[in-house]
């Protein structure tokens, strides 16, 4: 993946800042404690100029991590919406990444947050696929994590809070230190959960399943929008539980992320996953690159024009 590029502004507060002129101070709260909420959007290029997909809610569930973690928001999302257009407006972006954010400011140490402010930004830059375009077309190889992941008891899995992700990071940088892509975690009843970054799809004769958010998973975006386009496409789905030896007697393995798109799984520890063709896969892949790009008229309403 390639290092950060910057375009011309962040906003920041309710304004529009130059790229570099957005910075917060070091012993900011939310820095220290990873008392944050965050959002992934991806904006697209369409015939229509830049859009952004599933705007409103990827900020909805932006503002549902917020009030699970009582972070409060100065901001709703109807601002929020708008603050995305006015950034891309500015910066001229086609096609990129979006990254909503909110955290304590600087303001009091210590666990009690209340002393201290809840600053709000939006950034956006361009990004190609998350796991790589050669991923994207010929599957990526995968480890079942040693690292659990977080279980609800200990933090919510529905909210992305900047803190959950210390456990993503942990599997991730394990699956890259083993050769591997990508890793997969398991949940603390050893069921199949998500990947660091990306709810997780099996197919098996002809079925497509998805753990259900019981498993600790983050109810993905773009987890909705595959099964709604597989329903659309006829292909049954199941929201159910996935046993770790399922993952290896897949016929087709695939994660789908707003980051990841949707990249199929080729390999899991030494084991080739099906048949290698990914029939299924192709075809939602292919039906995802059209909806996010308002090619599939019954769901252009996915899509916010920010032009």
């Amino acid at each position: 993946m390639p290092a950060l590029v910057s375009t011309s502004s962040i906003w920041l507060d309710g304004a529009l800042v130059p790229w570099d002129a957005a910075t917060i101070h070091v012993l900011s709260h939310g820095l220290h404690y990873g008392y944050a909420v965050f959002e992934g959007i991806r904006l697209h290029r369409t015939a229509k100029g830049p859009a952004a997909f599933r705007l409103t809610e990827h900020l909805e569930r932006f503002a549902d991590s917020a009030k699970i973690y009582r972070l409060p928001l100065a901001y709703d999302v109807p601002t929020l919406e708008r603050a995305v257009g006015d950034l891309a407006r500015a910066t001229r972006l086609e096609e990129g990444y979006i990254r909503p954010i909110a955290f304590t400011g600087y303001g009091e140490m210590g666990l009690d947050p209340t002393g201290s402010r809840t600053q709000v930004a939006v950034a956006m830059w361009p990004w190609g696929a998350y796991l790589g375009e050669a991923g994207v077309k010929k599957g990526v190889r995968a480890t079942v994590s040693s690292w659990t992941r977080i279980d609800s008891r200990s933090l919510p899995p529905q909210a992305k809070c900047s803190a959950n992700y210390a456990n993503a990071i942990l599997a991730k940088l394990e699956a890259k230190s083993g050769g591997y892509d990508e890793a997969i975690l398991l949940n603390t009843a050893g069921l199949v959960s998500e990947g660091p970054g990306e709810n997780i799809f099996r197919v098996r004769n002809g079925i497509l399943s998805t753990p259900p958010a019981s498993a600790g998973i983050l109810r993905g975006i773009t987890r909705d929008t595959v099964l709604t386009l597989a329903a659309d496409e006829q292909i049954p789905t199941q929201r159910t539980a996935i046993a770790r030896e399922e993952l290896f007697t897949a016929d087709e393995l695939f994660y789908a992320g707003t980051a990841a798109g949707i990249t199929p799984i080729r390999e899991i520890d030494g084991r080739p996953i099906g048949s290698g063709d990914f029939a299924v896969t192709r075809r939602l892949q292919a039906l995802y690159d059209k909806a996010v790009r308002g090619q599939i008229p019954q769901h252009e309403d996915w899509l916010s024009y920010l032009t």
